[in-house]
């Protein structure tokens, strides 16, 4: 009888164990189904806001088109303007940009480089009309080669090339076009005048149909895109903790985490300094003014492409052969997530204070938990549960830790230009 209850009840426990792993597994299966569901629905809402604003755009364009084609389509403004209309619609081919700044940057650049490169172009012209044929022609390339050469030079500088390029482009064509038309000198002016009023007319409805239809600020993009960067930062390492203690078998290996956020902030450098440039030359709008620190942004973008180098070191950790046992990782599983948590959470409080621009109190409510943090840290690496442990396992353990620490020192400097950022741009004091 005894026998037949002790059966009993040892399927009563298989029972209920297959019960509870069942449960498991379809709580896990349709976690991961609501998991796919948020992210999918998080891309598409992000793919229709940025199809949204190309629609936009698409749409200015053709507005403009038509405004600058009036000039040929009336009678009255083509008996004005005549030929040279081609000019106005070339301007707005060639300058209609995305962002209003990059508009308004290309476009005052192109005037600038017209007006420069045509007016010593008509000088060359006006020096080398008396000269005769062979001093018209000496004079002529003497100062073709001398200003092309310079201005080419100058294109070659770094900090002209980021800013100023199109602009000497355009100056170099404009002189040129200029100093070899063969043309007299009062025609070369007569011309210049013509064409360049052709180009201010394109410009303006350029800027009309840029600024005061659903106008596309790049300063708005770069502050947008910066705050996105903490929380893209947080994710990862969350990820990378979950991962990292995420116990498998022996003939498992250690599961793939998605890299993409990490490298993407890694590798924003290009396009943070493109629309730093473009939001310098856009007007006074919204909370955005006249000389605004974007400096500090490119500071703290480069900050952040340094952190998301130390965190992607981590992916090391996960595919190295000189992994710790299951049992090491248990032993600093719980103090390592809390370390984890701590850093995900002050990241994308950081973020939130640059998005609502909200002045962030770093050296007095964050740097201090980070320093406690840090400090768990050096007495997880002191402990007495790591103590005795194989050479090999101590090497792996020791790089995890270092690695953590380095993240958490560079979170503190962030901490503080964030705080910097906010005393220079004026933000509001947190209540």
């Amino acid at each position: 009888m005894s026998t037949i209850i002790h059966i009993s009840n040892e399927n009563d426990i298989a029972n209920a164990n297959a019960n509870a792993n069942a449960n498991a597994n379809e709580n896990s299966s349709n976690y991961k189904k609501l998991s796919f569901v948020y992210s999918f629905a998080s891309l598409m809402e992000k793919q229709c806001g940025q199809d949204t604003k190309k629609i936009i755009h698409s749409v200015k364009v053709g507005i403009a088109l038509v405004l600058v084609s009036l000039l040929y389509l009336l009678d009255p403004l083509f008996e004005q303007v005549g030929e040279n209309a081609m000019w106005a619609i070339m301007t707005v081919v060639v300058v209609f940009e995305f962002f209003a700044g990059a508009l308004l940057s290309k476009g005052l650049l192109r005037g600038l480089g017209t007006i420069l490169g045509g007016g010593l172009g008509c000088v060359a012209a006006v020096l080398a009309d008396d000269l005769g044929k062979i001093g018209n022609a000496a004079v002529v390339g003497s100062s073709v080669f001398i200003f092309g050469a310079a201005a080419t030079y100058c294109r070659l500088i770094p900090s002209i090339k980021s800013k100023y390029d199109y602009g000497f482009m355009i100056f170099i064509l404009t002189f040129n076009l200029v100093a070899v038309s063969g043309l007299r000198a009062d025609k070369v002016i007569e011309l210049a005048r013509e064409r360049l009023s052709t180009i201010g007319m394109g410009f303006a409805v350029c800027i009309f149909t840029s600024l005061l239809i659903f106008p596309m600020w790049a300063s708005d993009e770069l502050h947008r895109l910066t705050s996105s960067k903490f929380d893209k930062i947080a994710c990862s390492v969350e990820d990378y903790m979950k991962a990292y203690f995420n116990v498998v078998g022996e003939e498992e290996s250690m599961p793939k985490i998605k890299v993409r956020d990490c490298k993407a902030v890694l590798h924003s450098k290009s396009s943070d300094e493109s629309l730093a440039n473009f939001a310098r030359w856009e007007p006074w709008h919204g909370r955005f003014g006249f000389y605004y620190p974007w400096d500090k942004y490119l500071k703290l973008g480069e900050l952040l492409r340094e952190l998301a180098s130390i965190i992607l070191s981590l992916q090391e950790c996960l595919g190295s052969p000189l992994q710790p046992s299951a049992q090491l990782k248990l032993a600093i599983n719980e103090p390592c997530e809390s370390v984890g948590l701590a850093l995900g959470l002050t990241l994308r409080e950081l973020g939130r204070s640059i998005m609502n621009m909200k002045r962030c109190q770093a050296t007095v409510q964050i740097i201090p938990k980070l320093q406690l943090v840090k400090q768990e840290l050096i007495l997880l690496s002191t402990s007495p549960k790591l103590k005795g442990i194989a050479n090999v396992e101590s090497l792996a353990i020791a790089n995890f830790l270092f690695l953590m620490m380095e993240i958490v020192d560079k979170v503190e400097v962030v901490a503080k230009e964030v705080e910097a950022l906010g005393e220079v741009a004026g933000f509001q004091l947190s209540k």
